[in-house]
C-alpha cells in the first residue's frame, strides 16, 4: 500500500510539472503590452512566439538585452498564465 501511494505521488508530481496550454489564447496585443520587443532583441517573430505560448503554455527563446553598444545575451522564458504573460530572463 505504501508503494502504491508513493508511486501515485510521483506520477502526480511529474504530471503537474508539465506545461499546459493556456485556458484563453494569448493575443498579439497582450504580447506587445509586455514590452518584450523593446527590452530585448529577439529573432523570433511575434507570430512564432504566440504559437509557442498558445500551443505549449510557455516559450523559451534566446535574445539580447536592448542596451546600445553592449552585448548581453539572455535566455527568455515566457509563461502564459491566467493573469497574463509572465517573463523571466536569465543571463547566458
Amino acid at each position: 500500500m505504501r508503494h502504491f501511494v508513493f508511486l501515485l505521488l510521483i506520477v502526480l508530481f511529474l504530471v503537474s510539472a508539465c506545461a499546459l496550454p493556456p485556458e484563453k489564447a494569448v493575443t498579439r496585443e497582450e504580447l506587445f503590452r509586455t514590452g518584450l520587443y523593446q527590452q530585448f532583441l529577439i529573432e523570433e517573430s511575434p507570430e512564432q512566439v504566440l504559437n509557442m505560448l498558445n500551443t505549449y503554455g510557455e516559450a523559451i527563446i534566446e535574445g539580447k538585452r536592448n542596451v546600445p553598444g553592449k552585448d548581453y545575451p539572455v535566455n527568455i522564458k515566457m509563461l502564459a498564465t491566467a493573469e497574463g504573460i509572465e517573463i523571466l530572463d536569465y543571463d547566458r
